[in-house]
């Protein structure tokens, strides 16, 4: 496993950058001044007579991105990830905050794991931001303990991967969020319909003889917790979302004035269900890899607002675990280390975005969305979170560029177009 070190910043000078903030209004070539791990001041030719110089021509300086959907499976499963090694996956991808699943074991329904967890990210000097459960253990039937794992600092709640199937207890659940403003991060999926499928339902399942998840189970899932938010008046966050049926409701939700927020995953906006072709256990994820026109209607929803964040569904299995014959492997891919260049490649060269709309989409909406005001932008007297990336280089992912535990990506051997150079956290420098 790749090991990054990071530098404490005494007192650095950055020039000639091009700064980009969009909460600032920022886009210009100019000198960033960090000192004693926090940022002084930037503007044009800053002097400093102490100061280490690092010149950044031709680089991009922008807010450190945040991820609002990983699985750092500690404790309990650190035979896949570990908060350490999922930790370095951040920093090498460039992200300086995640929200960490609580598909723990234990789960994480209870403050002393909440604070576990941010113990260990606070010794690594990186913004980790739990979500506690929905139910306690995860089991859909008791609501947990959501004001002590608010005070303890978890920043939403969720079941992940396990929705809750009982409507009751769904409603009184997503109410008690309300009543503590937690966002409730839903992992919208009816197993009931969706079943022992190992891949999206449709044309290519039915070639490869394989059972199918219907888009009907995301979509019936995503109706009700939709209604559940106008009447719970609770604010719901949809996870991954895949299918055109899912963007469709947001988007009504959305005009009708509901508190609802999405994300997407760089994978369903690159990939689809044609690349099950290959019967790789590394494109076996959930929700599955949807059809052509799923793919282009997540685009248009991250284009017209519908969705609102890119986030990773960062899953890392072990090596054995996804050996297991497709009807049995896990589902799951990793995602932190790729995460810019594919939505570099896709979106801002392929799609021609606008810088700005990437940050927007990778940074500065997440932390709206959890009310995180330290991260998603340049402000003086606050801790370097930020990033240097060159927009243009070209590079191949593979192997040696993983720092996660776990080596199942879907993106081996694609080619892509920007890259992270450098990350800062908490007034850390790390150096790819």
């Amino acid at each position: 496993m790749n090991k990054l070190n990071g530098q404490s910043l005494k007192n650095l000078l950055i020039k000639n950058a091009r700064i980009i903030d969009p909460v600032n209004s920022i886009d210009e070539v100019m000198d960033l001044h960090v000192q004693s791990r926090k940022i002084v001041k930037w503007g044009k030719n800053l002097q400093s007579d102490d100061a280490e110089t690092m010149e950044a021509k031709g680089l991009c300086l922008m807010p450190g991105l945040v991820d609002l959907h990983v699985h750092f499976r500690e404790p309990g499963y650190e035979h896949k990830e570990t908060i350490e090694s999922g930790v370095q996956a951040a920093i090498a991808g460039g992200f300086v905050a995640c929200v960490a699943m609580p598909n723990t074991r234990p789960a994480c329904d209870n403050a002393q794991v909440v604070k576990y967890q941010m113990e260990r990210a606070n010794l690594l000097n990186f913004n980790l931001l739990p979500a506690g459960t929905l139910t306690q253990g995860r089991e859909g039937k008791k609501i947990s303990e959501m004001a002590e794992m608010k005070a303890a600092g978890a920043v939403a709640v969720t079941d992940d991967g396990n929705w809750v199937v009982d409507s009751g207890v769904a409603r009184r659940a997503y109410e008690y969020a309300a009543t503590y403003g937690l966002p409730v991060m839903t992992h919208a999926e009816d197993p009931t319909i969706s079943l022992n499928g190992v891949m999206n339902e449709g044309i290519v399942s039915t070639k490869l003889g394989l059972r199918g998840r219907p888009n009907a189970s995301e979509d019936i899932a995503t109706a009700r917790d939709i209604e559940l938010t106008r009447l719970c008046q609770c604010h719901l966050h949809v996870q991954h979302v895949s299918t055109r049926g899912a963007v469709d409701m947001i988007r009504r939700a959305k005009a009708e004035g509901l508190s609802v927020t999405a994300e997407a995953t760089p994978h369903h906006i690159a990939l689809t269900d044609t690349e099950f072709v290959k019967y790789d256990t590394f494109y076996k994820m959930n929700p599955p890899l949807r059809a052509e026109e799923d793919r282009l209607a997540v685009i248009k929803g991250l284009e017209d607002g519908t969705i609102d964040a890119i986030a990773t569904d960062h899953a890392p299995h072990a090596l054995e675990e996804k050996d297991l014959d497709i009807e049995k492997a896990p589902f799951g891919t990793i995602g932190l280390e790729s995460a810019f260049g594919v939505v570099m490649t896709e979106l801002y060269h392929g799609r021609k975005w606008k810088i700005g709309d990437v940050i927007r989409k990778l940074s500065v909406v997440p932390s709206e969305i959890l009310k995180k005001t330290n991260l998603g932008r340049l402000k003086a007297g606050d801790h370097a979170n930020f990033i240097l990336v060159d927009l243009d280089l070209e590079w191949c992912f593979e192997q040696k560029d993983i720092y996660s535990k776990s080596m199942n990506s879907c993106f081996f051997g694609k080619k892509l177009k920007g890259k992270v150079l450098h990350t800062f956290v908490k007034g850390f420098q790390y150096t790819l």
